[in-house]
């Protein structure tokens, strides 16, 4: 094996983004700085850059592992408040549409037990995504969670999209009725509340998450690899948009007497809800398929290598996420000295060890790099 590189050897940074290109293989492969600055659409990743991928008893690691049992619970503690919530919602309306007629009113009726079936999966989501490696899952089944939030984004929005819709177009050309929307507008008022206070929590914990790492809630909860927040985060969103319009459509229908008002107002409530719906159902698709670390995390992860005292050069670095919170990784390196095979093998076993002892790698895998393979390096600049 060759000596350890000294231009690799001299780069500390852990907080490096991602290295030149040299090769594009897999998921996780390295491309250049210059696409890097132009692509900003996969920067913002859930890790925090402080960890110490090597060093598993490191304060960072303690406290990023103590972290992820935090965020696990505070997750299902988020979708328990919003089912709860929506469930009570969902019964009101129900009986508020009944007694006013009232399209925009049927439509969030719909809306709301489309929100309570929604996340009644992603409590399925959070218990099955947990289950422990096995023979027949030997990553896991993290990506359950993304099998059961795709379901309730494509079923359960979908359901209440076109309900909403359909609703709409039937009452446009009703005849006007006597109604007093009194009813629905405290209803919609309280559960504007009830909405309010969940996408609050919601948001708060995104925002939390997101200043660990430097990034917006909003960054956060659209890149993050939990998709239980994602999916209360935006459910809970549309939730609040669609009261709004829903109560802007019954007060313009109570004050023209035009029912069309109303029929327009669940009408947009239904687009509201399938823009979610197919937002959700990309987002889950991506990480079923295979979705690659950020850049910034490549980077990291790279670094950690690259200064590890047995690693020589890297050629080939994998990356994907195959759950919440959890990576794939296959790396080619090449060792440092002139090692026998069985301590090659020796190195490669610790190694490994070392990174899945860590909370954040589901598994990690080492192979020796192929004679005279081209190899990674970093940039001559620190990650930023």
């Amino acid at each position: 094996m060759s000596s350890k590189n000294t231009e690799s050897s001299e780069i500390t940074s852990k907080d490096q983004p991602a290295p030149q290109a040299v090769r594009t293989r897999g998921a996780g492969s390295a491309r250049s700085i210059a696409n890097l600055n132009k692509d900003t659409s996969n920067s913002k990743d859930d890790i925090n850059p402080n960890l110490n991928f090597t060093n598993v008893t490191s304060p960072e690691n303690i406290q990023e592992d103590k972290k992820q049992e935090d965020e696990k619970s505070s997750s299902l503690v988020t979708v328990l408040i919003a089912v709860g919530a929506n469930v009570i919602i969902a019964i009101a309306k129900t009986v508020a549409a009944f007694m006013t007629g009232s399209a925009s009113m049927i439509a969030e009726s719909a809306h709301s037990w489309a929100d309570a079936g929604n996340g009644t999966l992603l409590i399925v989501a959070e218990k099955k995504a947990v289950k422990p490696a096995d023979n027949s899952h030997p990553l896991g089944y993290g990506k359950e969670s993304y099998v059961w939030s795709m379901i309730a984004a494509f079923g359960v929005f979908m359901a209440g999209s076109i309900v909403s819709i359909y609703t709409g177009i039937t009452e446009w050309n009703a005849p006007e009725t006597e109604t007093n929307y009194t009813i629905g507008f405290i209803i919609l008022a309280v559960a504007f509340v009830l909405e309010g206070f969940s996408l609050v929590q919601a948001y708060l914990q995104s925002k939390k998450h997101g200043q660990a790492i430097n990034v917006s809630a909003l960054g956060y909860v659209v890149n993050t690899s939990n998709p239980t927040l994602r999916g209360v985060f935006f459910e809970d969103l549309a939730a609040v948009i669609g009261l709004v319009v829903a109560a802007a459509a019954m007060g313009m229908h109570a004050y023209t007497g035009e029912p069309f008002w109303d029929a327009l107002g669940s009408i947009i409530v239904g687009i509201l809800l399938g823009m979610v719906a197919i937002f959700l159902i990309n987002r889950n698709r991506d990480f079923l398929v295979g979705y690659k670390v950020s850049e910034k995390t490549h980077c990291y992860i790279l670094t950690e290598l690259l200064n590890h005292p047995d690693i020589d050069s890297v050629s080939y670095l994998h990356l994907e996420w195959v759950g919440p919170k959890k990576i794939f990784m296959v790396a080619a390196v090449d060792i440092a000295g002139n090692q026998q095979e069985q301590q090659i093998a020796q190195k490669f076993e610790d190694i490994e060890n070392q990174f899945r002892a860590n909370p954040l790698f589901q598994e990690a895998i080492l192979t020796l790099s192929v004679p005279d393979a081209e190899v990674l390096r970093l940039p001559d600049e620190q990650c930023a």
